[in-house]
């Protein structure tokens, strides 16, 4: 029996046994069963310490560390109530995530890397090893333990009595799993389901998945169906010593999942084993690559890394450069019936010349944008969907009004000019929600890239407006659109609100998503080579946020522009892990 462990706060580990298995081939392996409680007065420590750096679809119980060499996505904890969680994206290559869809608009196919490989083969090992050395920024893992079945009460006794074949494929949801997949290689968000492993249930709770350059899966029975072999472009083998996987499992389940030592041998022998045999090993001919000895098989692991970048080399996208070519040829086309432009009145134009002279101090600047923002913000109202609707007056009376189809709405500003239309919004539409995007430009490579995202949980179920000051190539504007059909809003259910928007932005987004609605109070003809919107009204952000060269403010540091976006956006979701690269956010940038 394991000895029992110590209710000794200062006490970490109480004790270990050693078990030394090896076999003819002279593989050998010494583990370890130790009693891993932590001690009550370091819970928050240690779970301050314990953030995963990166997102995967592992259970609670088998969480995977990487040493950050490469992070995709640091997510904080899900919120209980309105929000989903706080997306912070760095790595070492990339200051945020760069556009994952071509000028069209359409989502490229994540390239699908299947793991597949016997209990405690090393395949998460194997998976690890591929993402510390793949020069992509975003990849996401998804592990087969997070697809199996809700047990009944019946299975459940047997579960605990270790009676219950964890290792056969009808112990899969693969209709659930086949959808999941599926959605990630289309670059979608999904929601992971979690197993718990000492409770032999889901927990009520799952975790979120998005897009990705790289899906990597993984699983025991990762190429027993046909249809999820269809989705992978490599599939890798792990083929380990049964002795070695025997000692690793025997290591996993007593110090991880609680188990008993005997339960664990007596499992391995009457469903472990034989289902390796006659479901796992024989999918080994659909393998494009065999990989003995698992993780530590650096030959191995470098001719997987060095495909998986040839082919993302071949998918290669450049959006802003390419809606810049696209200029001559979209000139020559009408404005898309999807641009709604707020009436030139008199009103409108004295409006718009104050804000745009130059000589305008700040306090006027703002005053009169606010009022355009009013404006814009009410016109967008009037494009929602309406229907009929009879109310009583006080006198006792009918009439015959209009009413909103659907009362969701929800307000998505990119930040940081984009926050300027919030208020206006606030004020017209009781109850609204507050979604943020940030999106700034790489220096190096031109292309926008998504830092944060902070979004309701039920937007999907929402009339969305992507609060934006000014809209000139459109890039930006393209990216926050396809977060939002990543997170499953209709496109129809889109608006983009703007106070003034360049004629070539307005068709690069109207022709590339012609369900979205662009609502704008002006709008400019031209660019200028360096893509500003001419004749314009300047950077807008500088201009009401007073951090224009007047304020003396305009080489203020990356470092202090990333403390005050924290501190007027705090959330106690977000925890960038300890040894991440420093997020450096330049000024806003009103080329996008």
């Amino acid at each position: 029996m394991v000895p029992p462990i110590s209710d000794n706060d200062d006490e970490i580990f109480q004790d270990s046994r050693s078990i030394e298995l090896s076999n003819s081939s002279q593989y050998s392996r010494t583990v370890s069963f130790k009693n891993t409680r932590r001690s009550s007065s370091a819970g928050k420590a240690a779970t301050a310490r314990l953030r995963r750096q990166r997102t995967t679809s592992r259970s609670k119980e088998d969480r995977v560390f990487y040493n950050n060499r490469n992070p995709i996505y640091t997510a904080g904890k899900q919120s209980r109530k309105l929000y989903s969680r706080c997306i912070i994206y760095t790595s070492l290559i990339y200051r945020g995530r760069p556009p994952w869809y071509d000028v069209s608009g359409e989502t490229k196919e994540a390239f699908v890397i299947g793991i597949c490989g016997g209990s405690a083969s090393g395949k998460t090992t194997v998976a690890k090893r591929i993402v510390e050395k793949l020069n992509v920024p975003w990849v996401s893992l998804l592990s087969m333990d997070s697809f199996y079945k809700v047990l009944s009460d019946e299975q459940h006794q047997q579960a605990n009595e270790n009676n219950y074949n964890f290792d056969h494929p009808d112990a899969f949801d693969f209709n659930r799993l086949l959808e999941t997949l599926k959605n990630l290689k289309n670059g979608k968000q999904v929601e992971i389901p979690l197993y718990n492993f000492q409770t032999h249930s889901r927990e009520n709770y799952t975790k979120t998945l998005y897009g990705a350059n790289v899906v990597i899966f993984e699983g025991i029975m990762a190429f027993a169906s046909k249809e999820i072999r269809e989705l992978l472009d490599m599939k890798v083998f792990v083929d380990t010593d049964a002795d070695i996987r025997l000692a690793r499992r025997l290591e996993r389940d007593i110090t991880e999942r609680g188990r008993e030592i005997d339960g664990v041998i007596q499992q391995y022998t009457r469903f472990v084993k034989p289902s390796y045999d006659n479901f796992i090993a024989p999918t080994m001919i659909y393998a494009d690559l065999i990989v003995p000895r698992g993780g530590e098989n650096k030959i191995a692991i470098d001719l997987i890394v060095n495909h998986v970048n040839r082919e993302l080399q071949k998918r290669g996208l450049k959006v802003r450069s390419e809606i810049a070519h696209r200029f001559e040829f979209l000139k020559e086309l009408p404005m898309p019936q999807s641009f709604y432009l707020l009436e030139q009145t008199l009103q409108t134009k004295y409006l718009h010349t104050i804000i745009r002279n130059h000589k305008t101090g700040r306090d006027e600047f703002i005053f009169y944008s606010n009022r355009l923002m009013r404006l814009c913000t009410e016109y967008a109202l009037t494009l929602l969907p309406f229907e009929d609707v009879t109310v009583e007056t006080q006198q006792g009376l009918s009439y015959q009004g209009k009413k909103h189809v659907n009362a969701r709405v929800c307000g998505v500003s990119i930040v940081r000019a984009g926050e300027c239309l919030e208020p206006a919004l606030i004020e017209v539409y009781k109850d609204v929600k507050i979604g943020k995007i940030l999106i700034q430009t790489n220096q190096l490579t031109g292309e926008p890239e998504l830092h944060y995202l902070r979004l309701p949980r039920d937007i999907s179920d929402s009339y969305v407006f992507i609060l934006d000051a000014t809209v000139a190539t459109g890039a930006a504007a393209m990216m926050a659109i396809r977060v939002l059909l990543d997170h499953n809003v209709d496109e129809e259910k889109i608006a983009l609100l703007s106070l003034l928007v360049s004629k070539q932005g307005v068709q690069t987004i109207g022709y590339a998503f012609n369900k979205v609605k662009i609502i704008a109070t002006a709008c400019d003809e031209h660019l200028d080579a360096q893509y500003f919107i001419c004749p314009g009204l300047g950077n807008f952000g500088d201009r009401y946020f007073g951090t224009d060269n007047t304020n003396n403010s305009k080489n203020e540091s990356n470092e202090n522009s990333l403390r005050k976006f924290s501190e007027f956006h705090p959330s106690d979701d977000v925890s960038p892990p300890p040894t991440a690269p420093v997020l450096e956010f330049d000024q806003e940038d009103s080329r996008l």
